[in-house]
């Protein structure tokens, strides 16, 4: 029976922790909820569908089409030769001015100098560059994640330090009660302390309050409800920010500019390449080829014609220069994009790696700092039992040591914060 209970325990007591997330996972749960992400699959499908319609080209391309006119004047035999005819007995008329064909055309393409190849590549290339435009967005998403999470985590340090501060003014409120219930120590005394820990309660119902709309915005980002998180571990002072390569998103979306304005000038190549291709006409109607036959009998009748069909349009060696050095403006001007953002990352860089130090700094003073106000609080606590110092003295001091905690927790986790603000500027892990 113990065994089965148990077992039964550690079934269901998981199921009821709530277990903290790790920043990693928080940020990935975001990616999967933000509704961009559906952009990726639009896109691919938008691509596919644009290249297989690009491929169709090969196919046999086939045109119907039906007309009837009338003309004002037609092909007539000679006045002598109708005369000669007529003498035969034969009437040469000529066509009639009402005249209608119903036909299909077929051509079918052999060679196309590259233009179907360079379409498809040039669909992908823009394809990937929106792609890459959209993981850009995507990513400032990991840096709203990254704010959040440390500002729960600042919270949490600041309501930690709040409970310890109600914990050594409740301790000093009672030995005050204690006194002035013996007669040693005045009421205004046991009242001030009281008063300074209701204080710093109602600071904590203030802090609780701000924890919870910063985890309701966590959780609205993640997708998932977030109760606890934690501590970012093996980071802290050994920390090597050094030599960091740059590997944003916005780099590939700019190779992706690149690659398309190659792509585009490949396809300029092919535009001012010959077609050749192959054709098939026919038609029902009048009249048809055979012209002298259809002006004796005036009936429609069936005609076809194949053939091989060789095009080049030169018209766009007019363009092509222009074409070219406005493909190569657009080159200068990624590349242009390109210096400027690593600039500006540097930059981000160098005041990033100087706040870390910054704060290696500071948290190597915060211990003695600590150690010191700890010390002169507790002399503060022996000096009021011996009435050397008034109450007003003993809380100054408290606050002063719990003041020295709250920077040293300040400044762990901005020195965190920062080392992931890094982390988030170059795209390491």
């Amino acid at each position: 029976m113990r065994r089965l209970l148990l077992c039964l325990s550690v079934i269901i007591l998981p199921s009821s922790i709530s277990l903290a997330q790790s920043l990693e996972d928080c940020q990935q749960a975001a990616r999967q909820n933000y509704p961009l992400i559906r952009q990726y699959d639009l896109i691919g499908k938008s691509t596919a569908l644009t290249v297989e319609n690009i491929q169709k080209g090969w196919l046999p391309q086939v045109s119907a089409q039906a007309q009837a006119t009338y003309q004002s004047a037609v092909t007539e035999w000679p006045e002598q030769m109708q005369k000669v005819y007529q003498q035969m007995g034969l009437e040469m008329e000529g066509l009639k001015k009402g005249q209608y064909r119903v036909g299909v055309d077929v051509q079918q393409t052999v060679f196309d100098g590259g233009a179907i190849s360079s379409q498809k590549e040039l669909a992908r290339r823009q394809g990937a560059v929106e792609e890459a435009q959209t993981e850009v967005s995507m990513y400032q998403v990991r840096k709203r994640v990254n704010e959040l999470y440390f500002g729960v985590l600042l919270l949490d340090e600041q309501l930690r330090l709040n409970s310890d501060l109600q914990t050594v003014l409740e301790g000093n409120e009672k030995k005050l009660e204690s006194m002035f219930q013996r007669g040693t120590a005045a009421e205004s005394d046991y009242l001030s302390v009281k008063a300074e820990r209701l204080d710093v309660s109602a600071q904590r119902k203030t802090l609780e309050s701000q924890r919870k709309a910063v985890l309701r915005m966590l959780s609205a980002f993640c997708g998932t409800e977030v109760s606890q998180v934690e501590k970012p571990a093996g980071m802290g002072v050994q920390w090597n920010s050094s030599a960091l390569d740059v590997l944003r998103p916005e780099l590939r979306a700019i190779d992706a500019q690149l690659q398309l304005a190659d792509a585009q000038e490949r396809a300029l190549k092919a535009a001012v390449m010959p077609r050749l291709s192959v054709f098939a006409q026919g038609y029902y109607g009048y009249p048809g080829y055979n012209m002298f036959e259809d002006m004796m009998r005036h009936q429609g009748s069936w005609n076809g014609i194949v053939g091989v069909r060789l095009q080049w349009n030169i018209g766009a060696l007019y363009t092509r220069k222009n074409d070219r050095a406005k493909i190569q403006l657009q080159r200068e001007k990624a590349m242009s994009n390109r210096d400027v953002f690593l600039f500006n990352n540097n930059m981000e860089q160098i005041q990033q790696n100087e706040d870390i130090e910054r704060y290696k700094q500071l948290m190597s003073d915060d211990e003695e700092r600590i150690s010191l106000r700890s010390r002169v609080r507790r002399a503060a606590e022996s000096k009021l039992a011996h009435g050397i110092i008034d109450v007003n003295d003993l809380v100054k001091e408290i606050n002063a040591e719990n003041s020295a905690r709250v920077q040293q927790s300040i400044h762990e986790i901005e020195m965190l914060k920062e080392i992931y603000d890094l982390k988030f500027t170059t795209n390491n892990e």
